[in-house]
């Protein structure tokens, strides 16, 4: 796999989201030259702009439905968002806390994985990438961004 997407609201933020767990998952995906969107239903506008400031940060891509035009679970937006990673779905890991999202994803290609519990999804993504990442592993942000009070 060559690429990771991630869904903001329920995976990187929010309730049930471990921030710092998933920004060691995303930091070493990117050391390791696997490319990294975001791929959120935020509606956009300038409200969003803390979410489009993560792209060169923390991840090479963020994919907002308001500003593109369409939304999760729409096959092309997951098209979209592999696109503009230089990828094809087929690449592709997606992680979203609701499953219809994930099963979308993965019809356009991408393999899915359902974020219940950010430990399980960790496991999950270290074997589809073939990371040596783990849930109880040590360490800070290495990509130096705090997600806490961004968009969705």
């Amino acid at each position: 796999m060559r690429g990771l997407v991630l869904d903001f609201g329920g995976v990187l933020a929010g309730p049930g989201a471990d921030a710092d767990l998933m920004a060691r998952v995303v930091g070493d995906a990117r050391r390791r030259g696997i490319r990294t969107a975001i791929l959120s239903n935020d509606p956009g506008g300038p409200g969003a702009q803390g979410l489009r400031d993560l792209a060169g940060p923390f991840v090479d891509e963020v994919v907002l439905s308001g500003d593109v035009g369409m939304a999760k679970p729409n096959r092309r937006i997951y098209e979209l968002t592999a696109a503009r990673l230089g990828l094809d779905p087929l690449e592709c890991v997606f992680v979203d806390d609701l499953v219809g999202n994930v099963r979308a994803a993965a019809a356009a290609g991408m393999v899915g994985v359902h974020h219940v519990d950010p430990s399980a999804a960790v496991e999950e993504i270290a074997i589809l990438l073939d990371s040596g990442i783990c849930p109880e592993s040590d360490g800070g942000d290495p990509a130096g961004e705090d997600l806490r009070g961004r968009g969705r």
